[in-house]
């Protein structure tokens, strides 16, 4: 018996209790608050509306944003959530040995994609891929995709013990779009296989992990390992020569705390976690302190996402993918990065300057592996302006 009871006050169960007790009082404490305040209890708004979907969502987002409890009670729920539960709320995933993940990005390894399905709603990114590498080609123009793997794609053993610990990143659905875009002539980067090997390796430890632990971003080893890569195939495939242009890298420590953690809104995040710590390199010109500048007039340009922004216009700032990029090709390059995703919206901010593809060469698109299924505006057919596109 008394196990029973001892058991009536441990981890799920309590929880369970202490969120009816709240269910349950939340509602009259907030009432008699609102009349002692002299105000109309909200709460009979849903009497004076007709109940329809829109004025559901409203009230329900008015009382999300302004009640006691989420003013009083939801952060210290929120605290007790993740600690009892781990539950680290609906944009983040608490996995194993300190890791963190994106939650979109564990969709993504989960659910089913089928671009065939004739009632699925996902755009399928290929047409949209190929009708940009064909307007960039009318140009003279030479297109590079690098996408850039769901950190949970490289690291499932960190997600869940359950994982398969073959080290290999690859989802079955990247996989076939990735044999699609090779059938039909795009140029790709393939991080997956590189990173596979690099975890493979005496050097792939956790303590030389390639994406950080707190945030959904690659470390700086794996953002200068797809930076190297991408020179290298367009060194290799001579699309552009390399120039002349010394540049060399500074250490500059960093320390911060990951988005992720920053996404849970966990209360009391200090006394949990410490910030990460990050060892950033930023790049200059050789024999100088003058941080990397990008040059618009370069014939290399680098569009993508906050894979791009990462160290590069955060902190250090001149230390992410584009001016790695730049070293490895002893070269300046342009760049556009849209926080946003880098499926449409990055495609549609070049439409609009247009003079940016001046004398270039390549373009090299970088885009996330989730934005296959989740990225925002869809893919999207988008016509630049002369290019003769669709």
């Amino acid at each position: 018996m008394r196990d029973f009871v001892n058991s009536l006050f441990h981890g799920p169960f309590l929880l369970t209790v202490l969120f009816a007790l709240m269910i349950g009082g939340v509602g009259v404490i907030q009432v008699a608050m609102e009349i002692g305040q002299g105000e109309r209890p909200a709460v009979l708004d849903l009497f004076t509306q007709l109940p329809t979907a829109r004025h559901l969502r409203s009230f329900e987002k008015s009382i999300e944003s302004s009640s006691w409890f989420a003013q009083t009670l939801q952060p210290g729920f929120r605290y007790l959530q993740f600690a009892i539960l781990r539950d680290a709320g609906d944009k983040a995933v608490a996995g194993r040995d300190g890791w963190f993940f994106y939650k979109p990005a564990v969709d993504y390894m989960v659910q089913p994609l089928d671009f065939n399905d004739q009632s699925s709603i996902l755009d399928d990114p290929v047409p949209a891929i190929v009708d940009f590498r064909d307007q960039l080609a009318a140009r003279g123009i030479q297109l590079l995709v690098v996408i850039a793997p769901n950190k949970a794609s490289v690291y499932p053993e960190k997600l869940t013990r359950r994982a398969e610990r073959t080290g290999g990143p690859v989802q079955a659905h990247t996989q076939r779009l990735m044999e699609r875009l090779r059938d039909a002539g795009v140029a790709l980067v393939d991080l997956f296989d590189a990173y596979a090997k690099d975890k493979a390796s005496p050097a792939g430890d956790d303590a030389k992990a390639l994406y950080l632990t707190q945030d959904s971003h690659w470390s700086p080893r794996g953002m200068r390992l797809a930076a190297w890569l991408t020179a290298k195939r367009i060194l290799d495939a001579g699309w552009a020569p390399a120039g002349t242009v010394e540049y060399e890298t500074k250490p500059v420590p960093i320390h911060r705390y990951g988005d992720i953690l920053n996404m849970m809104r966990l209360p009391g995040l200090a006394t949990l976690y410490a910030p990460e710590a990050i060892p950033g390199e930023q790049v200059i010109r050789t024999g100088t302190e003058e941080a990397y500048k990008d040059d618009p007039a370069a014939p290399v340009l680098v569009m993508g996402d906050s894979f791009l922004r990462i160290y590069e216009r955060d902190e250090p700032g001149a230390g992410g993918f584009t001016a790695h990029l730049a070293r490895e090709l002893r070269m300046p390059v342009t760049s556009i990065i849209n926080d946003g995703g880098a499926s449409t919206l990055v495609r549609q901010e070049l439409s609009r300057k247009p003079a940016l593809l001046a004398n270039k060469r390549v373009v090299v698109w970088e885009f996330v592996e989730r934005d296959i299924r989740f990225g925002l505006e869809g893919w999207k057919k988008i016509p630049l302006p002369g290019a003769g596109g669709a």
